[in-house]
């Protein structure tokens, strides 16, 4: 194994780990997946994927070392997350009880938004561009196609796992063909997610 094989090696096996350590989009398409079908997780996971993949590229430019000298943007985003999921909490609660098929599938691109916009509010995504990436990234190369080759890596090992979640958690919509059943499980989900925003903001702050 070449002294440039190592560190993409252990970069790889550092991704698989993080994504596999349960987080806010693991749960997020878990539940979105449960509640309304596989078209729905899979519109979600290309918006998760497509905000990973704008944040290692706002990385790459830059912008992690803005944010490095700006503790009150991490800041913003750390704040702007939260909220943006216990929206989506309320949301989820507040339409437990509505059974039309036009609400009950919602739309393909706004679970896209949904979901684009959880990463690029999303602190701990953040954190991985800003801190562990750069790690993986030598000096002795052009820093620019080392991150953005990284960052594809990231996107596509993530991809894959959140499209097993997906498939798996979609399995679970056959099984809410009872409206009380339905309702029940809806506002679940919704304390659920609200449980999640709240664990990633103490999670995320300042030591």
């Amino acid at each position: 194994m070449d002294a440039a094989t190592s560190p993409l090696i252990a970069f790889i096996l550092t991704v698989i780990v993080i994504e596999l350590t349960p987080g806010p989009n693991m749960a997020w398409l878990a539940v979105l997946s449960a509640d309304r079908g596989r078209r729905a997780g899979l519109a979600a996971t290309l918006g998760v994927a497509t905000g990973l993949a704008l944040l290692g590229l706002l990385a790459a430019l830059g912008f992690a070392a803005l944010i490095a000298r700006s503790p009150w943007l991490f800041e913003m985003l750390r704040y702007g997350g939260t909220l943006f999921l216990l929206w989506l909490a309320i949301e989820g609660w507040r339409s437990a009880g509505e059974s039309s098929p036009a609400r009950m599938d919602g739309s393909l691109r706004r679970h896209f938004r949904d979901g684009l916009m959880i990463n690029l509010l999303n602190p701990k995504a953040g954190l991985f561009y800003l801190i562990v990436l750069p790690d993986y990234i030598s000096p002795d190369l052009p820093s620019l196609p080392q991150a953005v080759g990284l960052t594809a890596i990231s996107v596509g090992i993530a991809t894959g796992i959140h499209l097993v979640i997906v498939a798996l958690a979609s399995r679970a919509a056959v099984w809410l063909s009872n409206a009380d059943r339905t309702r029940l499980f809806r506002r679940a989900l919704a304390v659920l997610l609200a449980l999640i925003a709240i664990w990633l903001f103490l999670d995320t702050r300042p030591a």
